[in-house]
């Protein structure tokens, strides 16, 4: 049972009443009596909230930061009408717009309320509990009751620098000479022969066939494919902090996502490991045209944990899965005391069979602070600002002196710049 704010309404004129009327005992019974029989009336003529059915229908799976709506079908199987408001709950990452719908179900018959959710975090979000309260006809008290209607919302991770793949897989088909620009890419693979152009590198001329042809030739040659490519999350504490409004192990997933697709794109085949302790997620051998749906439900769980991560152990993963040659991407944090008792020790055995790129997540707020000296505040804020920075610059030189390439970038910068290291990585022939 509930009382609504009529019921409280009356309950203060009936005070006055008695206060200024009839200010005696009498008149104290005859107001309460007036008011319980209401409410006694209201809550034997109120439709029941018991037998109620309540089905869900509407979307089960929503992108980080886009809208999803998930529908809720009340059924009234009584012979009294239903009026009252039901609140859905769902949690309040869900960023539901309102979870209070005013409801009007006639007996025999249902009503559908629409929910919209714009998560503001990924992961799994299940409803609570339907909770109805059924007026009566004279709006001072209701019958309320609580049903579980389960369903689950998996919010997958964004995916913000899709805008950047049309200019990444237009710089890969130029790499891959297939391209309307003379330029060729280079690796060990033979593509074609063609006519000499000023500018050629003369070793890649094939004497042979100028010969047979009266004229110079060259050898053409376009990047490896089918390569392996490892992207290994690191999901321990650092991955834990935001820059900005944005967690450092979305931003990472962000990159993953990315160099995925245009990695895929090139032939490669690319596999997602997410570790800090023991495996928390894995992609192995995931099929071509399904390889990006793969990866966003393998990572659309992943929280960070708040432990210290277990270097030798990630190595020993990063091996097992990785027997020959292949590129290694950890995304990880560049902070020096995590860096050199964790990753560094191990880097050497990992770098001597793998081409390695660190990725790390930067703060441009640091390099903001460090750029302002506007006050005794200010100065002080710079100093420690130019001394993380200067911490950072340190430990990218000592993993490039063991062979490991570091990238270093804003959230909104890091995918463009893993994807373009890859792609250089690609031109050079190393990978």
């Amino acid at each position: 049972m509930a009382l609504t704010g009529r019921a409280v309404l009356a309950a203060a004129i009936g005070a006055l009443v008695v206060g200024l009327l009839l200010p005696s005992l009498l008149g104290l019974a005859v107001v309460e009596g007036l008011l319980l029989l209401g409410v006694l009336t209201d809550l034997l003529l109120a439709a029941g909230v018991r037998d109620l059915t309540f089905t869900r229908a509407g979307d089960t799976a929503v992108r980080l930061g886009e809208s999803a709506e998930v529908t809720l079908t009340v059924t009234n199987p009584g012979t009294r009408a239903l009026r009252g408001r039901l609140r859905d709950a769902w949690p309040p990452s869900t960023g539901t717009t309102t979870q209070r719908h005013d409801l009007a179900v006639p007996a025999g018959e249902r009503r559908r309320v629409t929910t919209t959710m714009t998560p503001t975090r990924r992961g799994d979000r299940h409803a609570h509990r339907v909770t109805l309260r059924s007026v009566g006809p004279l709006g001072l008290a209701a019958r309320q009751g609580s049903h579980l209607v389960p369903w689950r919302l998996r919010v997958l991770p964004g995916f913000p620098s899709r805008r950047l793949l049309p200019s990444k897989l237009e710089r890969l088909r130029e790499l891959d000479g297939r391209s309307a620009l003379l330029t060729r890419g280079a690796g060990t693979e033979f593509d074609t022969l063609r006519e000499y152009v000023p500018g050629d590198d003369a070793k890649s001329i094939d004497w042979r066939a100028s010969a047979r042809n009266q004229g110079v030739v060259v050898r053409t040659w376009r990047p490896e494919r089918d390569r392996h490519i490892l992207v290994v999350l690191d999901t321990g504490r650092t991955s834990a902090g935001r820059i900005g409004d944005i967690p450092r192990l979305d931003a990472a997933m962000d990159a993953t996502l990315l160099l995925t697709a245009v990695a895929n794109h090139a032939g490669d085949r690319v596999d997602l490991l997410a570790y800090d302790r023991r495996v928390r997620a894995e992609v192995r051998r995931a099929p071509r045209n399904g390889i990006l749906p793969a990866f966003v439900q393998a990572m659309a769980t992943l929280e960070p944990e708040l432990v210290e991560p277990d270097a030798r152990g990630l190595v020993a993963e990063i091996l097992r899965r990785s027997p020959r040659r292949s590129l290694i991407v950890l995304m990880t944090g560049l902070e020096r005391e995590a860096v050199q008792e964790g990753i560094l020790p191990v880097l050497p055995q990992l770098a001597a069979r793998h081409e390695v790129i660190v990725a790390a997540v930067a703060d441009p707020a640091i390099t903001h602070m460090a750029a302002h000296r506007g006050d005794a505040t200010a100065v002080y804020e710079a100093a420690a600002a130019e001394k993380e920075l200067a911490e950072r610059r340190t430990t990218a030189a000592d993993l490039r002196r063991r062979n490991v390439t570091v990238v270093d970038a804003p959230p909104g910068e890091l995918a463009s710049a893993v994807t373009d290291m890859y792609l250089a990585l690609k031109l050079a022939g190393r990978l």
